[in-house]
């Protein structure tokens, strides 16, 4: 066979691929979608996750399901994601710790930065300091006199290493000068029982995470992790009054794998948008402490450099422990 038949035929299995490729992607989506939540039905990440889950597939056409895959601070879900076909088929609900900071403190399948392609925000949320209602702690004032005279005997509890759960309370520890104890869960769904029993002396937690145990009088509220107060956690004072600089806000929101088709990405980058601004997931939102927050991909990818950066100091810390 001469050199250029060879040439021709493989020019034409080129073009071939390209057309079936684009005509794929042009006809998004023409079949279900699914979203692995990195974590075990019922933390905070998967409530979310759900709640944008009907939306999605009323404007899209398409079934959209959720699929959890718990396990590892959320970082095996995350690369079962980055490892998919790059078609928009399969998505992940992620979140400040696997696709963001994780990769500080451990060594991790994917690269957050490069492996996932950012296809918008679906909420941001500050952290905010907990404790349980049974606490002889009225207020932060009073947790930090706390937790500075009974030393390293008190314990905060999250999500997992590496999460922004942990940071958050490491970065409390240094900055308020207190000593508690980190204890790891894997996910916010068996760390909310331990700490509504009373197992936890503290927890940074997300309105949406607290809110039942809340308003059940399980647990109090004690500050917000914002540098000024905020209607999405009303009548809590920041944490920053009495621990100067202390800022934590986590970020939820969808991404696809890297190479997935710009058009694909924006067809579901419209679709999120939707379903954040419908009345009834905003009601949903902000009755759990929550601020509904859509972007375009690219200020989703500069939401988490930003997070990398601020969170580097502290997992500088974490990795020589």
């Amino acid at each position: 066979m001469s050199c250029f038949n060879i040439g021709w035929r493989y020019a034409v299995c080129a073009i071939g691929l390209s057309i079936a490729v684009t005509a794929g992607a042009e006809d998004f989506p023409s079949r279900q979608i699914q979203i692995i939540v990195p974590y075990a039905a019922g933390g905070s990440t998967d409530q979310l996750a759900r709640s944008i889950q009907e939306p999605m597939s009323q404007d899209l056409g398409q079934p959209v399901i959720i699929i959890n895959k718990p396990g590892a601070a959320g970082t095996i879900g995350v690369d079962y994601v980055a490892r998919a076909k790059p078609d928009g088929y399969t998505l992940v609900f992620g979140n400040t710790g696997p696709n963001a900071i994780v990769q500080l403190t451990r060594e991790i399948p994917y690269d957050p930065l490069t492996d996932l392609r950012p296809i918008s925000t679906v909420a941001l949320t500050p952290m905010i300091l907990a404790v349980p209602a049974k606490s002889p702690a009225k207020t932060l004032k009073e947790f930090i006199a706390y937790a500075k005279k009974e030393g390293n005997s008190l314990s905060f509890g999250s999500t997992g290493n590496g999460g922004i759960s942990h940071f958050s309370g490491i970065s409390f520890n240094n900055m308020a000068h207190v000593k508690m104890v980190h204890i790891p869960y894997n996910g916010g769904a068996p760390m909310l029982p331990a700490f509504g029993g009373g197992q936890l002396d503290a927890a940074f937690l997300t309105g949406l995470d607290g809110t039942t145990m809340l308003s059940s009088g399980l647990i109090r509220y004690l500050a917000v992790a914002t540098e000024k107060p905020t209607d999405v956690a009303p009548g809590l004072q920041t944490i920053d009054k009495d621990v100067p600089g202390f800022k934590s806000v986590a970020w939820f929101g969808v991404l696809a794998p890297k190479g997935t088709p710009d058009n694909v990405v924006d067809r579901i980058n419209q679709a999120i948008k939707k379903a954040v601004a419908t009345p009834e997931v905003k009601k949903l939102f902000t009755s759990r402490w929550v601020e509904p927050h859509s972007s375009t991909p690219q200020e989703m990818a500069d939401i988490i450099k930003k997070e990398v950066a601020q969170w580097q100091p502290v997992a500088k810390e974490v990795r020589g422990q």
